[in-house]
């Protein structure tokens, strides 16, 4: 057998592997490497794919940041052309719909809450700096709005309480759903995330809106300020607070 004829074929017993191992046994065995690859084949069928995968994950760290990128920066990677870089970036904004209407679908936050997991899961957890986003809804839980707040340094991201109560009782919201990354780091809130939560609650409740989370995405994992009961200690705090000021003289 030549050379060419057998390297293409060891590239399509590759590919078939690849293939088998997504039918069998869906992403979980796949490594984010693997991912990028399969999905460069699909528009470039007859090319080995693996170095161009490699490169792109070396430039840009992993699967979410490589299709988050936009497609200027895609064709800069040697071995991915345009018709590559429209694949990742359809994929991209298919996944982004379907966890998007999965959260429209619930029709309560608590059954919902693993769907909004994965929506930011896939939105922030591979960012190289931090990054937050909030998701204004109706009473009804449906989404009304998304927005990203602000991005920051690898370790550290503010955003404006005010503004963002400002910006949801101007899209007509009921409840805002916050959320933003640590790259590289555990989903733990530090001190500043503590603060600015419980502002942004006092803020919310002064407006008759209501904060129903806010979530940290970490490396292996999310942190939830209601899970934790942190959001409803705040809200506890805050009602003594209106309380007590309405008993002063």
């Amino acid at each position: 057998m030549a050379d060419a004829d057998k390297a293409g074929s060891d590239r399509v017993g590759h590919r078939g592997r690849l293939r088998d191992k997504f039918l069998a046994h869906g992403l979980d065995k796949f490594t984010d490497e693997e991912i990028v690859e399969l999905l460069l084949t699909l528009a470039t069928p007859r090319r080995d794919c693996k170095p161009a995968a490699r490169a792109a994950m070396r430039r840009f760290g992993g699967l979410a940041a490589i299709l988050e990128a936009d497609i200027d920066e895609l064709t800069a990677v040697d071995g991915i052309g345009p018709a590559n870089a429209f694949g990742l970036r359809f994929v991209h904004a298919v996944a982004r719909k379907f966890l998007r209407d999965r959260i429209v679908r619930g029709a309560d936050f608590i059954d919902s809450y693993e769907a909004v997991v994965d929506y930011f899961t896939h939105a922030l957890r591979d960012s190289r700096v931090e990054s937050s986003h909030v998701l204004f809804l109706n009473a009804q839980n449906g989404i009304i709005h998304e927005e990203r707040l602000a991005d920051g340094s690898p370790t550290a991201v503010s955003f404006s309480p005010r503004r963002v109560v400002e910006r949801g009782f101007a899209v007509g919201a009921a409840v805002i759903v916050i959320a933003h990354n640590h790259p590289g780091g555990p989903a733990r809130p530090s001190k500043a995330d503590l603060t600015m939560t419980k502002e942004l609650v006092y803020a919310a409740r002064l407006l008759d809106l209501t904060v129903r989370d806010h979530l940290i995405i970490g490396e292996e994992g999310a942190y939830s300020f209601w899970r934790e009961g942190l959001i409803g200690k705040y809200e506890r705090d805050f009602a003594r607070w209106r309380d007590q000021l309405g008993k002063a003289p």
